[in-house]
């Protein structure tokens, strides 16, 4: 017998089978490591997120002053009351109209100044932290503070009298034709950091070699940012994009603030008509019902924003490679 062959043959029947088994115990190793780090945080989104919505949409079904138990089902009675509510829909609207301002005025005031501070200058450093500090303070900080200036005897119309300007003296916050433009410019001046923030970053990743050439070509620098720069921001606008419109269509806080809702109900939001159908009247199951059309909205604009905006982000830009024919 041919001890060679021998050999050979019991290579080619034994090596496939541990092969094989180490393979399988590989990858589920690796499932295992996964699921290792990632149950941490899926148990916290259920405990936090999952179970909070479940229980709200059972909330919503029962007409429930929030004690004792629950026996007035109600159905989808509590949704067709809030749709059909004159109120709610205007808080509905002023959501949208928030988060298209939001969009419309910080984009390009926080474009424009990313765009100065990206230049060295003395004071650049300085000049970066004064801008972003009101994103950094509390909501409840800078609505307390805007809502001292903003009084009929406040800060804003002394100053406005003080430059000569006093025609233009209003209650900011007691007008309804102003309140929500009102609301919209301390909007404005507390988020508007967190989009220079974000352009500034992005800003670093564009290569100073395509301004370079740019320069040698003859471009000047408004030229250079608009046909270089601003298009390689795509990414970093479309995602700030996303994280203004979700805040937009939940904000509470500072409107809660300034005006609670008010006045005439010219600055309601889904959250401030939420609160106060929850907490004043205590109607937590009719409030459940808004909390969910308002996560509803949220989850489906978020997903039409995925979808048609932030997806172009996600394809493969690198080049597909062509396979080179082999000639025998």
């Amino acid at each position: 017998m041919n001890p060679g062959a021998t050999g050979q043959a019991t290579a080619w029947s034994v090596a496939p089978g541990p092969r094989g088994r180490g393979a399988s115990s590989n990858e589920w190793r690796k499932r295992l490591e996964i699921l290792f780090f990632v149950a941490p945080a899926l148990l916290l989104f259920a405990i936090f997120v999952v179970v909070p919505v479940v229980q709200a949409a059972r909330y919503s079904v029962f007409r429930w002053n929030g004690l004792g138990p629950m026996e007035n089902f109600v159905g989808l009675q509590n949704y067709v009351t809030a749709l059909g509510d004159m109120i709610f829909q205007r808080a509905v609207t002023n959501n949208l109209t928030i988060a298209v301002l939001s969009i419309a005025i910080q984009l390009p005031i926080g474009l424009l100044i990313a765009l100065l501070l990206n230049r060295k200058f003395p004071g650049q450093t300085a000049m970066r932290v004064i801008v972003f500090v009101p994103y950094v303070l509390a909501e409840v900080v800078a609505g307390v503070i805007w809502k001292l200036l903003l009084q009929p005897q406040g800060g804003v119309n002394a100053f406005l009298e003080a430059i000569g300007l006093g025609g233009f003296a209003k209650a900011w916050v007691g007008d309804p034709n102003v309140a929500l433009w009102t609301v919209m410019g301390v909007l404005t001046w507390k988020y508007c950091g967190l989009a220079i923030v974000l352009l500034l970053a992005g800003l670093q990743g564009v290569p100073e070699e395509l301004h370079e050439a740019a320069s040698i070509d003859g471009a000047s620098w408004w030229q250079t940012q608009r046909k270089i720069t601003i298009p390689l921001l795509g990414p970093t606008i479309r995602t700030w994009m996303f994280l203004s419109m979700i805040g937009s269509l939940q904000l509470f806080d500072m409107v809660w603030i300034l005006t609670k809702g008010g006045p005439d109900n010219a600055t309601v939001t889904m959250a401030t008509y939420l609160i106060r159908q929850g907490t004043e009247r205590s109607q937590y199951g009719y409030s459940s019902a808004v909390a969910i059309i308002l996560f509803v909205i949220s989850f489906v604009l978020a997903g039409l924003f995925q979808a048609f905006v932030l997806n172009r982000d996600s394809g493969d830009d690198k080049p597909k490679q062509r396979r080179k024919k082999v000639s025998r």
